[in-house]
């Protein structure tokens, strides 16, 4: 028995996996995974097929030998990684300095439609020190505006696999992380523009997207999430915004990558922030 993407996977699943691909030869990676997504009932709490969840574990069956994918149709430039070059829609702007508490009512709006999302995935590139990483399965954007002026940007996708101190923290078993690790889910970007230079203005947006991201991934995706995880590397930031915001700080990573399945040090070690999104946050994770 494998554990893929949150899902056990023992050798009749395989077997699934290898008769669908005999008896359909043409059949490309896509339609197979929501097929396999319809046989297993894998499905989102919303309904939809995990699909693409389910394109990544059989990507990673394959890396582990065990089923053989027919060849992408993805061409190789199709698959490079995505390039957004610096354009004058994102060149810096005039200073803002006024502290948080002088600044207008800030507007968290999620990225909705294909030109605000090119612009969002611009400025990440052109700013982050992480640069820009395309994210699959559940996930939410946001520009955080003053009036109409842009200060920053924040995305929130899947979480880690495995981390100690999170799961220390929680206090729960393999089977119920696997059941509702989908519940907690990961501040992958956080950006303030270089420009914006307002006291209090990162904890202030922390506080403000804690409100207001459970109903907006209920709205979209059908559940609420009850935990957020963060990663800050040290060498880099102090993560005094976290702090500030009232999330708690739970231990370091073992710089070993997301979803890495090696032993040792690949990545730079960072801090484990974690924030609570309801005071029953481990009886509804331990469930």
């Amino acid at each position: 028995m494998s554990i893929y993407c949150g899902r056990e996977f023992g050798p009749d699943d395989i077997q699934t996996i290898n008769r669908l691909m005999e008896h359909n030869p043409r059949l490309q990676r896509a339609p197979m995974s929501r097929q396999l997504c319809e046989l297993w009932g894998w499905k989102k709490p919303n309904g939809q097929l995990k699909d693409m969840t389910c394109r990544v574990a059989l990507l990673r069956m394959q890396a582990d030998g065990l089923i053989t994918l027919p060849p992408s149709r993805m061409t190789g430039g199709a698959r490079s990684k995505p390039h957004f070059p610096p354009t004058p829609a994102t060149d810096p702007q005039q200073p803002l300095l006024q502290p948080v508490h002088e600044l207008a009512v800030l507007d968290l709006r999620p990225v909705m439609d294909t030109a605000v999302s090119r612009l969002w995935n611009e400025y990440i590139a052109r700013y982050h020190y992480l640069g820009y990483t395309s994210m699959s399965g559940a996930q939410m954007r946001y520009n955080v505006f003053v009036g109409e002026r842009l200060v920053a940007l924040l995305s929130f996708g899947a979480s880690a696999w495995k981390l100690a101190g999170r799961d220390s923290y929680i206090g729960w078993q393999q089977d119920q992380r696997l059941k509702n690790l989908q519940l907690v889910v990961n501040n992958a970007r956080f950006l303030i523009l270089p420009w914006i230079q307002s006291k209090g203005l990162a904890s202030k947006i922390l506080s403000r997207i804690a409100r207001q991201l459970p109903g907006d991934w209920h709205q979209r995706y059908g559940y609420r999430p009850v935990m957020f995880e963060t990663f800050v590397e040290t060498q880099r930031h102090r993560g005094t915004c976290y702090k500030a915001a009232n999330w708690v700080h739970v231990g370091q990573t073992t710089g070993r990558g997301k979803k890495s399945r090696v032993h040792h040090q690949i990545i730079p070690i960072k801090d484990i922030w974690l924030y609570p999104l309801r005071k029953d946050f481990a009886s509804v994770l331990r469930a």
